[in-house]
């Protein structure tokens, strides 16, 4: 058996069903651990095996699950710290046998490691439904009353009053992919680029009516100051370092250059000059107060060239970086979630002496071969797709063999994770919808975005 037929196999035997109908598919299917949380969907992991199920024309599943994941969003404004506010959506759920039925138990972080609700399945939420009303011409869909007011809901989380004066989305430390604490509490690049497409998702599904008007408008106030933000300010390539390099601090007032107060101490300069080279770039992973975290993070750099957060210059940097820097980013298996490794009084400060997120471990410098989509994604889109089959190649070498775990470990993944789960199912979806990309690259469509002239 091929390692796309295996792959498909254990795809289909990870479909989970409610009420006789398909709606998601479970996180792992190792029945050699505890299921844990594993046994449920995750609205974050279900993202790749949407997309390409869709690209496969099983559209149904996907309406479901979005039906169904809408149905469990809170609708009523709490004030009550203990239950999840209006408008979030599940990081999980999980089917509950029930007098000779079943219900959907929802988890918005009340029972994760950490107890952190997730910000970022909101935003993928959204930008599934575009992919959805892409694939299948139903924007009937997209317009029904519940619809639009679950997209109205979520975008309140994100644009409501609050005490930050940025124009990007303030969250906890653990709130996305990376949910434990690793120092991303703020205005973390993988949430910013998220909540970036999600935005530029909602224009095209919000109708323009009464009821959106505002939030229409709020959308558009938004986007090109946040835009502008992340482009300039989160930027790094080496032009960028020798001006941060020679910033002065102290300053006041609106014509402060450097508006964040960044004490040039505070980066590692020298390491980080030697690393970077002249024709790459990346966007830094976070951005706050006297805060500029210098770590790469594929996930937000990735989905920056998506959904045409970094400019075309960027994104060619971007892809450059990684190709000029495989060994350290991709290595074995691609590919790195972050880098490099939080080490030593770092890593004990940082993480709180996290054994899970150790150096080179899990969330903290481990490879994760669900990014391979993402790469292949931003790959075919900058027409750079000799990237996206060569570590599609690495991947394959090693997947089936090792059963398709949920990451690596290693600065060059040449481990599997202590504790990664087998038959990890968005492991598994990402493979696939890599190299379903790969080979039919007009279903880029669904999740790309174009450059905007302003």
């Amino acid at each position: 058996m091929s390692i796309e037929e295996k792959a498909w196999e254990l795809l289909e035997k990870s479909v989970l069903y409610y009420q006789g109908r398909e709606i998601g598919t479970i996180a792992a299917c190792d029945t050699d651990l505890i299921a844990l949380n594993y046994d449920q969907c995750f609205v974050r992991d279900f993202i790749s095996s949407a997309l390409l199920f869709l690209m496969r024309g099983r559209t149904e599943i996907v309406q479901h699950f979005l039906e169904e994941t809408l149905r469990l969003q809170p609708k009523t404004t709490q004030f009550d710290s203990s239950k999840p506010s209006r408008g979030l959506m599940p990081a999980s759920f999980k089917v509950i046998p029930y007098e000779g039925g079943e219900y959907l138990k929802a988890d918005f972080g009340d029972h994760a490691i950490g107890r952190v609700a997730p910000a970022d399945s909101g935003l993928w939420w959204i930008i599934l439904l575009r992919a959805y009303v892409i694939a299948t011409g139903e924007t009937d869909f997209a317009h029904r009353p519940d619809v639009q007011e679950g997209i109205r809901f979520i975008l309140e989380l994100c644009l409501v009053t609050r005490f930050d004066m940025y124009p990007m989305v303030l969250v906890p430390d653990g709130a996305s992919m990376i949910d434990r604490r690793m120092g991303m509490y703020g205005h973390p690049l993988d949430i910013q680029s998220l909540f970036y497409a999600a935005l530029r998702s909602s224009l095209e599904l919000l109708v323009e009516n009464e009821d959106n008007q505002k939030m229409i408008q709020g959308i558009h106030s938004r986007l090109i100051p946040l835009r502008r933000q992340l482009r300039e300010h989160y930027w790094l390539d080496p032009d960028r370092l020798n001006v941060i390099y020679r910033y002065r601090v102290e300053e006041y007032g609106e014509e402060a250059l450097n508006q964040f107060n960044i004490y040039s101490d505070s980066i590692p300069f020298y390491r980080l000059a030697k690393w970077l080279p002249e024709a790459g770039g990346y966007m830094a992973g976070n951005l706050g107060p006297s805060q500029l975290d210098v770590r790469f993070f594929a996930l937000g750099n990735l989905m920056s060239i998506v959904s045409a957060l970094a400019t075309e210059r960027q994104s060619h940097k971007i892809l450059n970086l990684i190709e000029l820097r495989w060994s350290d980013l991709v290595g074995q298996m691609p590919m790195k979630l972050c880098y490099p490794a939080l080490e030593d009084v770092e890593w004990r400060i940082v993480t709180g002496a996290d054994p899970k997120n150790r150096p080179w471990s899990y969330h903290n410098g481990g490879s994760w071969p669900v990014l391979l989509w993402m790469l292949t994604a931003a790959a075919k889109k900058m027409d750079r797709g000799e990237l996206a089959h060569h570590a599609i190649a690495v991947a394959e070498r090693r997947l089936l063999e090792d059963h398709f775990p949920e990451y690596y470990d290693g600065p060059d993944a040449r481990l599997i994770g202590k504790e990664a789960r087998r038959y990890q199912t968005w492991t598994i979806a990402g493979y696939l919808l890599a190299k379903e990309l790969l080979a039919h690259p007009e279903h880029l469509k669904l999740i790309n975005f174009d450059w905007e002239s302003k």
